[in-house]
Formats: structure tokens, sequence, C-alpha cells
């Protein structure tokens, strides 16, 4: 059974294989769990050249720790880029600057374990990471994508706050990871696809050119890949609308086409994937959606995806002392109730939590200590009564934003 692990490095060091030797004596020295991040590590010479061990995850494996004696590790060691995002712009025909991209060299600092933060109901993230390899393999054999179509396009779809724009950028940043004796350096061009649409209409098709222009440019270096982030693809749909309405009908059309046709001739491309997503699946332009090899609807997280995401929350509270004493919870949402304490609490939460976005259930931790906890440290089942006051405090705030 083959296993991931990365090692996140403090700096530059030439001797990856004493790297990798030591944290293989680091890990077979102890007992993990698949998908621990460890730091602090206490011994000398990982402590000086190491930040962080990230053991991925094994959604195989039976037992809760990991036998390091019996699983093949991949190793990938790097270090993370601290220099955060760049601004590409352009200016319109009247002078005035408009934002392209955000440009983000890769791995990022900024990205650091949220591909681990980001929790599904399904397995969707392992079948992302199949997509990509599958579509670094037909382009390596060199496959004939007229033949055999593979645009390396991916589509993320759902309802706000599910995670979609985290999820594809965590994505980007693992896959600069695990291909990074492939690619010496990966890019994040992300761009929202309102700064698509200049005011001064007639413009925009050529600066969807221009954009594309400059990541063809990127992608003749054969040791770059780029990961290109269209986020609210369902704009274009909103351009076809103003050309069947007879507003600006030539350029709303020419601005739509040239985003396509664009897509269409960079895809040729072995070192780029295209990354997409959107809230209103039902307005997404069907000759897009026609180009994404592979659409994946992002729901809203159910029962055992909000235990885990509790479980974090609470996890790194434990860790800061902010929740103390440290108190034993179950990783899993199944676990046998009578081994540990407190496990039935948290799955009522879990339960009462039904509905709630990710990015809403991870403010409930900070809701329910700041609206209704006392103290800068408080014990776990207080902590639990200040959550559920937090969830039906929001349950009522939302009703005054129903229509």
């Amino acid at each position: 059974m083959n296993l991931c692990v990365e090692v996140v490095l403090k700096h530059e060091f030439r001797d990856e294989k004493q790297i990798t030797s030591a944290c293989d004596y680091y890990l077979k020295a102890d007992r993990f769990k698949p998908g621990t991040i460890i730091s602090n590590l206490n011994v000398p010479f990982l402590k000086e050249t190491v930040d962080y061990i990230i053991i991925g995850e094994l959604n195989a494996y039976k037992n809760s720790f990991i036998d390091f004696f019996e699983v093949s590790i991949k190793w990938f060691v790097y270090t993370l880029d601290r220099n955060g995002e760049q601004i590409e712009a352009d200016c319109d025909e009247n002078g005035e600057k408009i934002q392209l991209a955000k440009v983000r060299l890769l791995p990022s600092a900024d990205y650091f374990d949220l591909w681990e933060n980001l929790i599904y109901n399904t397995n969707l993230k392992e079948n992302l990471l199949k997509y990509a390899s599958t579509s670094m393999l037909y382009a390596d054999k060199g496959v004939n994508c007229n033949v055999v179509s593979c645009n390396k396009v991916v589509l993320l779809h759902g309802p706000p706050g599910t995670g979609k724009t985290s999820l594809c950028k965590a994505l980007a940043q693992k896959l600069s990871i695990r291909l990074n004796r492939r690619f010496k350096r990966g890019f994040l061009l992300e761009i929202n696809s309102h700064s698509l649409f200049s005011k001064w209409f007639s413009e925009s098709g050529k600066l969807v050119t221009k954009m594309f222009a400059r990541i063809t440019e990127l992608l003749q270096d054969p040791d770059i890949i780029i990961f290109v982030l269209i986020d609210e693809i369902e704009s274009l749909t909103h351009a076809r609308e103003k050309s069947m309405s007879g507003v600006d009908p030539s350029d709303s059309i020419r601005v739509v086409n040239a985003l396509l046709t664009q897509i269409d001739q960079i895809r040729r491309h072995s070192n780029v994937l295209i990354l997409t997503t959107s809230n209103m699946t039902a307005a997404i332009d069907r000759a897009f959606v026609d180009r994404a090899d592979i659409k994946l609807f992002i729901d809203l997280p159910g029962p055992e995806a909000i235990y885990k995401i509790y479980f974090s929350c609470i996890e790194e509270l434990f860790k800061v002392k902010i929740i103390s004493p440290r108190v034993l919870i179950p990783h899993d949402y199944d676990a046998d109730d009578d081994i540990f304490v407190d496990t039935n609490a948290l799955l009522q939460i879990s339960k009462m939590s039904v509905g709630f976005s990710g990015r809403t259930l991870r403010k409930i931790p900070f809701l329910a200590h700041a609206l209704f906890l006392e103290g800068d440290t408080v014990d776990l089942n207080t902590f639990f009564d200040g959550m559920v006051k937090a969830i039906n405090s929001l349950e009522e705030d939302n009703k005054h934003f129903e229509h």
C-alpha cells in the first residue's frame, strides 16, 4: 500500500535523501494516524531543517494507526513560497487600470494545510487527484485529444460557502507538490470572470485574448505547470443574456467566444489545468459545460462531514488551550460511544447543524466563545453548550434573510 508523506522544509536543503531517511526513522519510532500534520519535531536535525511532516490519507486502511513497516512511502520534499500574490493588470482604452488575474507561486505558505482541512461527504478530493494524474498520463503518452477528448477543464458547482474556490486552490497546491519531480515550479492564476468584462464592453474580448496570450507564453516553459482558476463562470451566461436582449450583441458574443476559443487553444499544452467554479448550476453556459471533463456538484456537508469539521476545530482549540482540559474524542462519526467521553454531545451538535455551509460551520466555535461563553479558557461541556446556543442563534438570524 502506497502512502504519500510530505516534508515541508524550513529552508532549502540539498541532500533530500538525508531528510527522508531521518523522517522515515522518526515515523517508525512512534505511532501516527493517517492525515496527521506533525510539527515541533523533537529530533535536533529535523527540528533545525523541517517545519512539518504531513502524512497522507489512507481511505482503505483499517487500522487507526499506520504501521510504517508495511506501507511504501512516496516522499515529497519542498519549501513554501512566502511572497504572496502578484497582480496581473492591463489598461483599457480609457487608460484605466484593470486587474486581469492574481498570480501566486506554488506551493504557497498561504495555502498550507488547506487541502487537509477541506472535508466533504464523498471522496471527491481523491477523485480530483485521480483525474489530474490521468490527464497528465494522457498528455505524457501523446494521446490525440481530437480522438480521445481531454480538455483539462474541471467544473465545481453548488451552493455558496461549500468550499469550491478553496478546493480549486488546494488542488492546485497539492498537484504542484505531487508533481514536483516533473515540474520545478507551479503557478496559480486566479481570474474572477467579472474582471473579464470591461465597462468599455468592446474592450473585453481584447482583454481576454491578452490575458490568455500571457498564459500561453508561460506555458512554453516545460518545467512550469499552470493552474488557471476562473471563479463564477456563470457570468458568461449573463453575457449571452445581454446578447439575446440586444444590448451590445456582437460585443457580448465576442467576449464569450474569445474565452471559449482560448480554452480550446491552451488545452493542447500538457502543463496546464483549468479550474472553474459556479454557485448557479442552472445558469452555467452550455457551451462551457460541454468543455468540462469533470463536473462535480459540491453539496452542503452531511452529519458525518460536519462531525469531522467540528472535530478539527475542537482539536485546534485543545492545542492552544482555549478548551481545557483535553478530553478524548473519536475522530470517526460512527465510533463506539462507550469508549469515549462526550461523543454523543458532538454527534447531536453535528445533526443540529445540517443545512449550514462549511464556511458557516467553521465560524460556530468562534461565535460560541465570543457571544455565549465567559473567560479565556473553558471546559469541553461548557464549550458544547455555547455551540448549541450559537447554532440556535444563527438559525434565528437566517430566518430574516429567507425570501
